[in-house]
């Protein structure tokens, strides 16, 4: 059934690396308006490659403020072209890619909440910021802010203690450190740091909006569990830096109603509120609906794991974020680089290049393998930092070649326990009723989340994130109204497309796996000796 003509609207848009989309949903949470910006081939005269402007050293990363502000400017055109009806629109949030920074120069403030609607955006906010190429999570030109952050509160494991990583050079707080220090004048000259995703939000609020508590935790900055500015990691960054960062507020705040800019010349309603917008990791986390107990496997180029926590346990890999649609828990982010380009290989040396082959050598060989084991870094991998090919049989005694069936399984068990194996350790537990939702390239071949759900002991649904960071933002933007009367995320978002059930685990499962496990980890610390050798 459509929806009324003139029934609520909820938006969410998401600033992302190398675009920026909307979504637009209704009371129902049926999609009914999408739309998107291509930096590169829609604003060639920004000249980014990806959305990005790579610099010489090959370090440092950034991309141009005001592409994101034209861009914004050109979305919103766009939609009112397609037809799209402003003033239907109750509320709306958003996301940004973490880590990015936005320096408003003095006076910028003024200058946002004075905007004419004759002019566009674009127009209006030319002089607004301090730098115009902000750094973005690509960036790795940080490195000596790191060791000096993490000197300064005790080490890395203190660190991530306390803001639920160990310092590194794509977070904000170092990025704000290294420009404090090489250029002063500039850092003097800013008024307020914004996030991308807080950033995004003050546009439409016409005033500085907070940082929220969850994309906040990508900053090496929050206290995770006061949820508020470590004022020892302040201090360690730049001075005076709790007053250009602004008080956190929670990821499900109404930070007020959208600005007469866009009433007057886009046509919102003036009761439209703007939600805190946030990451787009959190952002996804909140368009997979994920619950507690919950476990993301995005199996692609790199396989990346989202989790939902109780009680965090952070570690020098991996990352712990405040969660963004429940204030008393934690959302958990893991990155494997060698992913799905590592299993095509084993795919093309084992299996003859095909898939089917491949398939049938998981369906042939049992759960164990009995008792062979591989770890496969083709590249220097990210969790756990080692490289190079090391291969186990039931002795734990290291072979230099496995059978082509059991190759195929050693790589995929030794993938997923790895992914288990990390998620526990940062304080994620299989609970009754736990899911993996699986997602990705990978995520279409049964007989590999098959293996999935036998290492997880859970059963295994797969789920289309093509556009989870916008439905996610509309999803918030639905629960940020509803939240004020006491409705929990899950209340608002219970009526959206269910996941699809894909496999469940073998009965043997969680006796092979959980004994496997430990060996597993006992193998992957002698991995990493022989790694650094």
């Amino acid at each position: 059934m459509a929806a009324a003509p003139d029934s609520p609207l909820y938006l969410g848009l998401d600033f992302s690396t190398q675009q920026l989309k909307a979504a637009a949903i209704d009371g129902n949470l049926r999609v009914v308006h999408q739309d998107s910006v291509q930096f590169d081939c829609e604003l060639p005269e920004f000249r980014t490659q990806g959305g990005v402007h790579i610099q010489e050293d090959k370090l440092t990363v950034t991309s141009p403020v005001l592409m994101w502000v034209k861009a914004l400017d050109l979305l919103l055109d766009k939609m009112k072209r397609a037809g799209f009806d402003f003033s239907r629109v109750r509320a709306l949030s958003g996301s940004g890619q973490q880590h990015g920074a936005v320096f408003w120069r003095r006076g910028a403030s003024q200058t946002l909440n004075q905007l004419h609607p004759d002019q566009s955006l674009h127009q209006l906010l030319q002089g607004s910021f301090s730098v115009a190429d902000s750094p973005v999570w690509m960036d790795s030109s940080s490195t000596q802010q790191c060791h000096d952050l993490q000197a300064a509160v005790g080490g890395a494991l203190k660190l991530a203690e306390i803001t639920g990583s160990r310092a590194y050079e794509r977070f904000t707080g170092n990025q704000i450190a290294k420009l404090c220090q090489s250029r002063t004048e500039v850092y003097r000259d800013t008024e307020r740091i914004s996030l991308i995703s807080s950033f995004a939000a003050s546009l439409f609020l016409g005033g500085y909006a907070a940082i929220d508590f969850s994309d906040g935790s990508g900053m090496n900055l929050l206290d995770i569990r006061t949820r508020s500015w470590s004022k020892v990691c302040l201090e360690a960054t730049a001075p005076h830096l709790d007053c250009l960062l602004g008080s956190p507020l929670p990821s499900s705040s109404v930070q007020g109603p959208v600005s007469s800019y866009f009433v007057r010349r886009h046509g919102f309603s003036e009761s439209c509120a703007v939600l805190s917008f946030t990451g787009d990791n959190p952002a996804s986390l909140a368009g997979m609906r994920l619950q507690q107990g919950d476990i993301a496997v995005s199996l692609g180029t790199s396989d990346t794991v989202f989790l939902w926590i109780q009680q965090p346990r952070p570690a020098l890999e991996g990352h712990i974020f405040c969660n963004p649609v429940d204030r008393q828990a934690y959302m958990a982010l893991l990155c494997f680089k060698n992913g799905s380009l590592t299993r095509e290989r084993i795919r093309n040396e084992c299996a003859g290049g095909s898939w089917e082959t491949f398939s049938a050598a998981l369906r042939d060989t049992p759960l164990g393998n009995n008792g062979n084991v591989g770890f496969y870094f083709d590249t220097v991998e990210i969790t756990p930092s080692a490289v190079g090919v090391y291969r186990f049989d039931s002795e734990d005694s290291e072979v230099s070649s496995l059978s082509p069936q059991v190759e195929v399984r050693a790589l995929v068990e030794g993938q997923f326990l790895s992914r288990r194996l990390h998620a526990e350790r940062l304080g994620y537990s299989i609970i009754p009723g736990t899911r993996v939702l699986a997602t990705g390239g990978a995520s279409s071949n049964k007989e590999i989340l098959q293996v999935l759900s036998d290492v997880f002991n859970a059963p295994v649904y797969t789920i289309d994130l093509s556009n989870s960071t916008c439905l996610g933002s509309a999803y918030r933007a639905l629960h940020g109204l509803a939240a004020e009367s006491g409705a929990s995320f899950f209340d608002v978002v219970k009526n959206a497309p269910e996941p699809q059930l894909v496999a469940t685990p073998h009965p043997a499962a969680q006796q092979v796996y959980d004994h496997m496990l430990e060996r597993y980890a006992r193998l992957e610390d002698s991995v990493l000796r022989k790694s650094c050798t």
